[in-house]
């Protein structure tokens, strides 16, 4: 994680979503293509936890 969003190959992208659609080329929920569990989602969208 980089201040600004999320580092991939090299290169900057403001959230997960955009790695997961660069990775398969479709639409994806980036936290659940990543298998991220529910709390770390709710920190990613500025939850009381983030």
């Amino acid at each position: 994680m980089v201040e600004d969003g999320f580092e991939y190959g090299g290169a900057s992208y403001p959230s997960l979503t955009s790695i997961a659609h660069k990775i398969t080329g479709a639409h994806w929920s980036g936290p659940r293509f990543f298998g991220l569990p529910k709390a770390a989602q709710s920190r990613s969208k500025g939850g009381a936890d983030g």
